[in-house]
């Protein structure tokens, strides 16, 4: 029975992050070819993202974790998502398009949350067994770039002509009903707060983390978090664009290196983290921003491709070693009071408010490079997160103090 649920969570794993990846990554490619999308609409389509980060801890805090059991939350939303994505595939302009995507983006990140309460809810060590889950979902994002890029061929340059990445929101949908229908099959996951226990706004938006502010370390992390995110929003919003419109043929598959990076890096933080501690493990996360915008500014898709490889396969580094770093640290600054809180409250000014910014300016400087119709100055767009990064870096070099993060948060 255990090795059957483990299978159930794996499947639900991989549905859930190939649905994610299935769409969003070539989402700026999509409105700018079968929308006619400027950047500033394609910056305001990616954040949606963040008004779903936003709203999410409202659906979870007030319906998850007090009312219905979450596999049932979690089936219900997708089938949502699966009406929805199949209206995006058939909008025609911007305007038609933005309220389905918002409304997908707000029923969608609440199931981030889900997947994870569903396999911390069933597993016995959780510590120890959920890696095996959610790497699952790391191999679902990578399918999904594998089956667009060379099974259907939807982005090859012939197939952009035809507006092929249409099917790109039919197969998530179809994907998504599937999911909605397999999560009524999972195991019970009941409300973990009981019904006549009161949870105030405080406790569902993570407010009581604040006190953690009064930590002058925490507070510079938790600034240096959400400048940080600026140059992240240039990565989603701009890179399917940048590698469409410089002729590299299959991006979306060769995309998915990031996510095979992170897995592999995944594996070398903690031991980053014994022998540099927190503040240089951050600090090698920062510099990598700024280290991928520089090759993707000064690569091409011929003599040059290799450094856009590299610049790809940064994603690890990127993400494991500032985020996940990250999670780390602020679990072990709060204490088991606001644990919980503290995480709602980091995800909330990063995913929410920090790429909330970071797309709209995404958004102004893409549009502020654009040469003629489809064409852009992408060394331009590039080297603004790349400055942006390096500043945020040394900001947070000069403020931050190194701590060593014990043991059983690693």
């Amino acid at each position: 029975m255990k090795s059957f649920i483990r299978v159930q969570l794996s499947i639900m794993m991989f549905l859930e992050f190939f649905i994610w990846g299935g769409w969003f990554v070539t989402l700026g490619t999509f409105m700018g070819q079968n929308l006619n999308a400027n950047a500033g609409e394609i910056g305001a389509a990616f954040s949606t993202q963040s008004w779903g980060a936003i709203i999410a801890p409202f659906i979870i805090g007030l319906i998850a974790d007090r009312y219905f059991n979450a596999e049932r939350i979690l089936g219900v939303l997708h089938l949502i998502g699966a009406v929805l994505m199949y209206q995006m595939a058939n909008a025609t302009d911007f305007a038609a398009f933005y309220p389905y995507v918002l409304g997908y983006m707000i029923a969608y990140m609440p199931t981030l949350a889900l997947v994870n309460s569903v396999s911390f809810r069933q597993l016995k060590d959780p510590a120890k067994e959920f890696s095996y889950i959610r790497v699952f979902g790391t191999i679902g994002w990578i399918v999904a770039g594998v089956v667009i890029s060379y099974v259907f061929f939807w982005d090859s340059t012939e197939a952009l002509a035809d507006g092929a990445l249409k099917n790109t929101f039919l197969m998530t949908a179809i994907a998504s009903a599937v999911l909605g229908i397999f999560s009524f099959t999972l195991p019970k996951t009941p409300p973990v707060v009981a019904k006549g226990e009161k949870v105030g706004i405080r406790d569902i938006l993570g407010l009581d983390a604040l006190s953690l502010l009064k930590d002058r370390n925490f507070l510079v992390f938790f600034a240096s978090s959400i400048l940080i995110c600026i140059p992240l929003a240039f990565y989603y919003q701009n890179l399917s664009p940048f590698l469409t419109e410089i002729g590299m043929e299959g991006s979306t598959a060769k995309a998915a290196i990031g996510q095979v990076s992170e897995v592999l890096f995944m594996l070398l933080l903690p031991l980053f983290f014994k022998r540099f501690g927190v503040k240089y493990t951050l600090l090698i996360g920062m510099a990598a921003w700024a280290v991928r915008y520089l090759l993707f500014a000064y690569g091409n898709a011929d003599e040059l491709v290799v450094m856009l490889f590299i610049g790809i396969a940064l994603h690890g580094v990127c993400y494991d070693f500032f985020f996940v770093s990250g999670q780390i640290y602020t679990d072990s600054k709060a204490g088991e009071k606001f644990k919980s809180s503290a995480q709602g409250l980091i995800t909330l000014a990063t995913y929410g408010v920090g790429m909330l910014v970071g797309f709209f300016i995404a958004g102004k400087v893409t549009d502020s490079n654009l040469i003629s119709e489809g064409v852009h100055d992408w060394n331009g767009i590039w080297t603004f997160p790349v400055l942006f990064a390096v500043v945020v870096m040394v900001l947070f070099a000069i403020f931050f103090k190194n701590e060593k993060v014990e043991e059983k948060h690693l």
